[in-house]
């Protein structure tokens, strides 16, 4: 199973702060969406109304056409995990995967057992005597076995060390592929987690920025990579996102899209082109002088 949500003009307040301003988007089912922003920029404010955390001041959120909040039936099929666990700090971690287990209708306990293996969560602990590192891994465990048709994963592994962080990287894509669901990922690790996601969007100021196919979006910048002084002069008076060298090899890359003689004078003066990364893309969408 999958599901779809739909964000018609939300806002959320706090107090006079507009942490949310008018945003609509539409996240199709079945793929793993990348939630993009700084801090500040609203993400959780978002996740947090999407899982009925919170009200919209106004605006509706939809989860396959159903409003969640108060909604039990929706909200059963919603899973939302964060970097802290959402226990009390005296319950035992085996008790907080009794609970998943009996509230979840799609747990996994076949799954649940190989990821608290994997990532060697102790059981007997108090969630108040954890780590930071196996507090995540406790979250992610639970968002994983839960298998819900709407599983948002906020930060939820930034306490893990780098070799968990990918073990879990690659735990979601494997059973993504094997149990379609629809994941959205809000993230800071831009260039570790960024090959996972089919769909981006990027907020700013709580606005959105950007929303599109990670291929397209990428496509709207160019690195441009070849003898330094043949890429200084391709690049000269274009919008530079970012720039290296190695000897006589410079890489930079550019915001715009090329036409086919551009490209077919880049290549003729000895240069590669590629694709943008998502994060130089990022930072310069939500840069200082563009907000």
């Amino acid at each position: 199973m999958t599901a779809s949500v739909e964000i018609k003009d939300l806002t959320i307040r706090y107090g006079e702060t507009v942490a949310v301003d008018g945003l609509s988007v539409r996240l199709d089912g079945g793929k793993i969406h990348g939630l993009l922003g700084r801090n500040g920029s609203g993400k959780t404010s978002v996740l947090s109304a999407i899982a009925a955390f919170r009200r919209a001041a106004s605006g509706v959120v939809l989860v396959d056409g159903a409003e969640p909040f108060e909604n039990a039936a929706v909200t059963r099929q919603v899973c939302f995990v964060r970097d802290r666990v959402d226990a009390q700090d005296t319950d035992r971690v085996s008790t907080v995967f009794r609970m998943a287990r009996a509230l979840r209708p799609n747990w996994d306990e076949e799954y649940a057992q190989a990821l608290m293996a994997r990532f060697d969560i102790p059981l007997k602990k108090r969630i108040g005597a954890l780590s930071r590192g196996a507090k995540s891994a406790v979250s992610v465990t639970l968002g994983l076995a839960a298998r819900a048709p709407l599983t948002i994963f906020d930060e939820a592994y930034l306490g893990m060390d780098a070799p968990s962080r990918y073990a879990f990287y690659d735990e979601l894509l494997n059973d993504y592929m094997a149990h379609p669901r629809t994941i959205i990922i809000s993230t800071h690790l831009i260039e570790e987690v960024g090959s996972l996601f089919e769909e981006v969007v990027i907020l700013d100021k709580g606005r959105l920025v950007a929303h599109d196919e990670t291929e397209a979006l990428r496509s709207r910048g160019v690195a441009v990579t070849g003898p330094a002084e043949a890429v200084a002069a391709f690049t000269e008076g274009r919008t530079v996102l970012g720039d290296q060298r190695l000897g006589g090899t410079r890489s930079t890359t550019i915001y715009g899209q090329l036409s086919d003689e551009e490209r077919a004078s880049a290549r003729a003066a000895g240069l590669e082109l590629g694709p943008v990364g998502l994060q130089d893309l990022f930072v310069h969408l939500t840069a200082e002088e563009r907000r």
